[in-house]
């Protein structure tokens, strides 16, 4: 065994044992990469699927050992050395090492970090309490399962995916369920009002008491534990526990401080290389520099770019250009996303939403931006090629149900 202060060597090291990072590894040996790769994950587990911690996995549904991302002997048979339960604490790109809390060092040829982020931590006094949660990791999601049992009243502060996937499992499971939503509406900041209208109904049909624009002032507690969400109307909701979902915080600061370019994450250019020489960065923690300029949360640019750094690191340059791709389960509710909204300056709802089966078309300045598909996969299949092609078609023609998108002529100037 070598002893912890010694440094080891590998042709490519990859920080982070999520989507990215574990696409990585597949992705060297895929496109020939006969060095030595280690992957350094911060969990003790093999690399897992994430999204389905505050979907399938909360609710019961799915077994640990069917969440793996690869058969576990997958990374014998390919060579990929798992550090895991490890920290990246320092990087040193002039020397090309890293650094992990157990006082490790690693010299690497290439680096790619995969890091993603952290949970966006409550700082309203009273956050330290016993019964707060965070649904980001397994360890968080089995210390929030070995409660739940005993918990009947749920304030979950946060009205994002992660916030109403969470509010549909405990509502299915028979749990008093209340959200807090800051802004004015759930999901402001990443879907049009016709979709955050909608899924406010349904929660609230099913029972979830939603507060909008509200904001948590403290928490309150007994005898250490949380029992209480103060808002700062003065409004206290009871709470057996309270689960937070408002956002990661990008895990970069070892890579900032090494100096790579960067604000809320490492900017990246259209082959995922940072300012820093040999160093690549991919999924959560990757702003791209081409584009929009931002980050992109999901496990198909997580493993986009993953593919698009592996192949560079083997000589291959392709830029990345993949259309982003999301969704979420709510119910018996599956929304389907294609492209990115941002910039949007109209959009046009296809469908009924009171039917439970519509799409929501983004545009600027006429073409098509994205859509938001809801139990209609046949707009979300159809929809990617205009999103694509970024096509200009007529509002009216893309709100007729009678005809589907694959069918409809393109606007002609």
């Amino acid at each position: 065994m070598t002893p912890d202060n010694l440094t080891r060597s590998f042709d490519c090291v990859i920080v982070g044992g999520g989507h990215g990072g574990s696409q990585t590894a597949a992705a060297l040996r895929q496109s020939g990469f006969t060095g030595s790769i280690a992957l350094i994950g911060a969990e003790p587990e093999v690399p897992y699927d994430r999204p389905s911690l505050s979907k399938d996995y909360l609710a019961g549904k799915k077994t640990f050992d069917r969440m793996h991302l690869r058969p576990q002997d997958f990374w014998g048979a390919r060579e990929v050395e798992l550090l895991l339960g490890r920290h990246v604490s320092a990087v040193d790109p002039t020397v090309r090492t890293v650094m992990t809390d157990r006082g490790e060092s690693f010299s690497y040829g290439q680096l790619v970090w995969a890091a993603g982020g952290d949970p966006r931590r409550l700082t309203c006094p009273g956050s330290d309490l016993t019964g707060v949660f965070y649904i980001r990791s397994k360890a968080d999601c089995d210390a929030l399962l070995d409660v739940l049992p005993v918990a009947q009243r749920i304030v979950i502060i946060g009205g994002g995916y992660v916030g109403l996937e969470a509010a549909a499992v405990f509502r299915e499971i028979g749990k008093e369920v209340t959200l807090v939503e800051a802004l004015d509406r759930v999901l402001a900041r990443v879907a049009g009002e016709p979709i955050s209208r909608f899924y406010e109904n349904e929660h609230r049909a099913r029972g979830v008491d939603i507060r909008l624009n509200s904001n948590v002032a403290s928490l309150e507690g007994v005898n250490g534990r949380v029992s209480s969400v103060v808002l700062a109307s003065g409004e206290a909701i009871a709470a057996d526990i309270v689960v937070v979902g408002i956002g990661i915080i990008p895990s970069v600061d070892p890579l900032i401080a090494a100096g790579a370019k960067g604000a809320n994450g490492v900017d990246v250019d259209q082959f995922c290389r940072t300012s820093l020489p040999n160093i690549y960065c991919v999924g959560d923690c990757a702003r791209l520099e081409n584009g929009p300029g931002i980050r992109i949360e999901s496990v198909q640019n997580a493993t986009d770019q993953a593919t698009t750094a592996a192949k560079a690191i083997c000589g291959e340059f392709k830029a990345y250009d993949a259309t982003p791709w999301f969704w979420s389960n709510q119910y018996d509710l599956k929304m389907q996303t294609v492209g990115l909204n941002y910039g949007f300056d109209s959009f046009v709802t296809r469908g009924d939403p009171a039917s439970r089966s519509f799409s929501v078309i983004y545009l600027k300045d006429g073409a098509v931006l994205a859509l938001d598909c809801i139990n209609s996969p046949r707009d979300y299949v159809q929809g990617r090629k205009l999103v694509d092609s970024a096509a200009r078609i007529d509002p009216a023609a893309l709100a007729d149900t009678s005809r589907h998108l694959k069918e409809i002529d393109l606007v002609t100037s």
